[in-house]
């Protein structure tokens, strides 16, 4: 029941917190966590094994040298063994069933390979080779069907090498699904999907 918060603050629940804290069930501070971000955190997502993956513009978490994304462990320690290193600003993360990772923002490296603002990664960190949709400019926003489909929302204007306004889908293998184009006339910021199916956007 405890509270992740991710931003561009330096307080939290009047103790000194460097943009990313915990808070309890309650509403005031977790004392015991306190990971320290350079920069601005953008993005959570919590694993089945309660590890914490963070995205952002930061460049160090925890200590340790971390560029915009890191993984914490429940404690708010730092997962040593994970380090994917982005070269710019992680907007999105979004943990997969199968413990895979999808990361969107404005990188355009990723796991030390070239990635268009979107990427995937394997539970250990390391880039999956096999996903590479490659998005023109911005994701701000990923979601997760039912069906193992990836909504994917930002400022882009084409996406796998087929015009798409800002907001697509994608099978679950990384290739463009060509049946949806909701065609929005500016940027998606956020997006979710209903119990049933139905999906939200906003922008």
């Amino acid at each position: 029941g405890k509270i992740l918060v991710g931003g561009s603050f330096t307080m939290l629940g009047g103790q000194t917190r460097n943009r990313i804290a915990r808070l309890n069930a309650d509403g005031s501070l977790d004392a015991t966590f306190n990971p320290n971000a350079s920069d601005s955190v953008y993005c959570l997502a919590v694993q089945a094994d309660g590890k914490i993956l963070v995205g952002g513009n930061f460049t160090s978490i925890g200590g340790q040298t971390r560029n915009r994304i890191a993984r914490l462990h429940a404690d708010g320690t730092l997962d040593i063994g994970f380090n994917p290193d982005a070269n710019d600003w992680v907007r999105s993360l979004v943990v997969q069933s199968d413990g895979k990772i999808l990361a969107g923002g404005f990188f355009t490296m990723l796991g030390g390979q070239s990635r268009s603002r979107i990427g995937r990664l394997h539970d250990d960190g390391t880039l999956d080779m096999s996903f590479n949709p490659s998005a023109s400019d911005w994701v701000n926003s990923l979601a997760l069907q039912a069906d193992g489909k990836v909504l994917v929302g930002g400022q882009f204007f084409v996406m796998s090498g087929q015009s798409r306004s800002c907001i697509a889908r994608l099978h679950a293998n990384g290739t463009l699904d060509h049946g949806f184009n909701p065609d929005a006339s500016g940027p998606v910021n956020s997006l979710a999907v209903q119990a049933d199916g139905k999906i939200l956007i906003g922008g």
